[in-house]
């Protein structure tokens, strides 16, 4: 199988393409695209890959608008660090996404939906997809609404929460909000991924496979001479999550 990788953060393709050989032994990679333009310039000189892995934010725009130049009907596995860009629909279409920092079981999984939407579909549907991704992004980004206020069960009630009291959610068998007075609640949620689908990510952040913070709930942050981050919450809190080295970036855009 022949893949490309379309990425600008040169360490995050360097471990893409170490677990894609660890994944997926026969794949071969052709090429390694770091921008729009190196990506417009390749693919107008070359036939399609079979498969290609591509980061939506990149460098000099937004991969999305490479189709507005090209029109590729090989899959398109999508990577990305942001829940903005309505990830609901990349499953919905039948493309898949890997979420930064890409996970070796997610990854595998990913090969395996590619498999098997090989033999079901003729190619010219991975395209009639994407354009229905496109259309679906492009359609519902400025109506799209983020919950302001969460069910949660406390003893035998059930009660509101507003999101600006949400200090942060996290996971352990059920997930559960925690208050920015510390009170800890239970969610309805059952995953994070299905919780990231409501949260207004100008406010909230993933930090991890575990934790979902909100930005008014930060007192610091601590570096580490790895890379990654340390952030601790306000008081009466006093709780300090990890970030990984690969998602600190993300995490220092997303504060600024």
């Amino acid at each position: 199988m022949r893949a490309v990788i379309v990425e600008d953060e040169a360490l995050v393709a360097n471990n893409l393409r170490k677990l894609i050989g660890e994944t997926e032994p026969g794949t071969e990679i052709l090429a390694v695209l770091p921008s729009l333009k190196a990506a417009l310039d390749w693919f107008g000189r070359h036939p399609e890959p079979d498969l290609v892995f591509m980061d939506i934010q990149l460098s000099d725009g937004v991969s999305f608008d490479l189709f507005k130049s090209i029109s590729l009907q090989c899959p398109i596995i999508f990577t990305t660090a942001y829940n903005e860009y309505a990830i609901r629909a990349f499953k919905v279409n039948s493309i898949d996404y890997l979420l930064k920092p890409i996970d070796r079981e997610d990854l595998r999984a990913a090969f395996q939906k590619f498999h098997r939407l090989q033999k079901q579909q003729p190619r010219e549907d991975f395209r009639d997809q994407l354009e229905l991704l496109l259309r679906d992004l492009q359609g519902g980004a400025a109506a799209r609404k983020y919950k302001e206020r969460f069910m949660v069960h406390a003893r035998n009630r059930i009660i509101p929460v507003a999101a600006e009291a949400a200090a942060y959610f996290f996971k352990e068998e059920i997930i559960f909000l925690v208050t920015t007075d510390g009170q800890r609640h239970i969610s309805d949620y059952h995953t994070l991924e299905e919780l990231e689908h409501v949260l207004d990510p100008a406010r909230f952040f993933r930090a991890n496979r575990q934790y979902v913070l909100h930005l008014q709930s930060i007192e610091s942050i601590r570096t580490h001479a790895t890379g990654k981050l340390t952030v601790r919450l306000k008081p009466p809190l006093n709780v300090e999550i990890d970030i990984s080295r690969e998602k600190a970036p993300f995490f220092k855009d997303w504060l600024g």
